[in-house]
């Protein structure tokens, strides 16, 4: 069996490159997965790349980042529950010998639990590293049974799918606030508009979703709600979150932190993917092949215009 892979490591912030590296054997409840497709986040690997990542369990460098990959199973474990040939999601691994696995999706081969990988349609192709934002924004809005979200901030990857799911919700219309000209396009036929904030002097929202990471925007947003409304903060916050409390205590305002996404999530956004009432499509902007790593990754922190850049792993063997 060979244990050997290519992966993305940083080996401290701001320095990353394509190195070889060596796989923990699989167990009978593991399984070998060659991977395909890996996306690069704009969010936590971003501040990974950056050096801004608050510490937390299993933080450090070197790492292998990325937790939205998909490839085919190549070896299966005989209590894995899967079969060679399959297509599946990979939502990372911790499975390297010289470097941590925060996340550890970005690698052209890689060892994980067989109930981690999630099969998935062959004709989703590359569109599937997108199921595991696609689950973060199911889990952060509540799915379709909470209260409708009627205001999303942020109009990157992450906001067009909690927006293209809240429109999923019957009589719904939702807004999305966007400050950047060249990331207003792309609300049609979803069920949306996109506004910018100076141009909607709505103050009755009932429930708001941020997904910008501004950890100054709380009070703008209490400002705009309605009493007894929701905040749900479904971004990543690198600095210390604060808001005044006068005018949340006097609309009652109940304010929610959004967790990463549950199996349960990724299953129901399975099914509206694959019923055809969520699309992915127009999500994946950029693509590089994996050997271009530092630039696919620099591009995807830099360029306005990069909604979700991919890294193709297919010709690395």
């Amino acid at each position: 069996m060979n244990l050997d892979t290519l992966a993305v490591v940083l080996d401290q912030p701001e320095s990353l490159a394509l190195k070889p590296l060596t796989l923990t054997p699989p167990g009978d409840a593991d399984v070998m997965v060659a991977i395909e497709w890996s996306g690069i986040s704009t969010g936590t690997e971003r501040l990974l790349w950056s050096g801004r990542m608050p510490s937390f369990p299993g933080m450090g460098y070197p790492l292998v980042p990325g937790y939205e990959s998909v490839g085919r199973v190549t070896w299966a474990g005989d209590r894995s529950g899967l079969e060679i040939g399959q297509r599946v999601f990979v939502p990372g691994a911790r499975c390297y010998n010289e470097a941590r696995g925060l996340f550890g999706g970005a690698a052209s081969r890689i060892v994980l639990p067989g109930e981690r990988a999630v099969p998935v349609s062959e004709v989703l192709g590359e569109d599937a590293v997108l199921l595991a934002l696609a689950a973060t924004a199911y889990h952060a809005i509540g799915g379709l049974s909470a209260g409708p979200v009627d205001l999303v901030i942020g109009h990157g990857v992450l906001g067009r799918l909690v927006a293209r799911i809240a429109a999923l919700a019957e009589g719904a219309r939702p807004t999305v606030w966007e400050t950047n000209p060249e990331r207003t396009h792309g609300a049609e036929g979803h069920g949306y508009q996109v506004v910018a904030p100076d141009q909607d002097h709505r103050t009755d929202y009932r429930r708001i979703c941020d997904v910008s990471g501004d950890s100054g925007i709380l009070d703008t947003l209490i400002a705009r709600m309605a009493p007894g409304g929701e905040v749900i903060l479904a971004g990543f916050y690198s600095q210390p979150l604060s808001f005044s409390f006068p005018p949340a205590f006097m609309r009652e305002t109940c304010i929610r932190v959004a967790a990463e996404w549950r199996p349960p999530d990724m299953v129901a956004v399975k099914e509206l993917v694959d019923s055809g009432r969520l699309s992915l499509d127009g999500l994946i902007t950029h693509r590089e092949p994996a050997t271009r790593a530092d630039e696919a990754y620099r591009t995807a922190f830099s360029d306005p215009n990069c909604l979700k850049m991919i890294l193709d792993w297919r010709s690395i063997s």
